[in-house]
């Protein structure tokens, strides 16, 4: 049951979503735990470091279940996608702050990839929103 009105609306925002709106949020919502684990691991918090990159891990997880093998660009993706999670692993188990913010690195790039071809498919689609 959802108690407030927030949580109604981004329950409905996720219903609602385009799987290219989908696939941003789920990168947005890595990008923020993995941001979160850092300060974690700057204020030596380690469980809110060990929740967020454990949390981050499990959004990259979704992607790497969710690739579509038919196209030659899921081999890279996957390449890219098994590095992230072994390096969100040793972040957290060594409270790396550089592996952590690697991942960071390669997560915002990607998301900004991801947009940028969701407005090409939007512009040809006529799909505005």
């Amino acid at each position: 049951m959802l108690a407030n009105p927030q949580q109604k609306y981004q329950l409905s925002s996720i219903q609602t979503a385009s799987p290219a709106k989908l696939l941003l949020m789920l990168y947005d919502g890595a990008i923020r735990f993995v941001k979160q684990a850092i300060v974690g691991i700057e204020t030596k918090d380690w469980q809110m470091t060990n929740e967020n990159l454990i949390k981050a891990q499990r959004i990259v997880n979704e992607f790497i279940a969710s690739l579509n093998h038919d196209y030659e660009i899921s081999k890279q993706l996957l390449e890219i996608y098994d590095y992230m999670v072994r390096s969100l692993i040793e972040a957290n188990m060594k409270k790396n702050k550089e592996k952590a913010e690697e991942v960071l690195n390669h997560l915002t790039e990607l998301r900004e990839a991801w947009y940028e071809a969701s407005k090409k498919i939007a512009s040809t689609s006529g799909d505005h929103g």
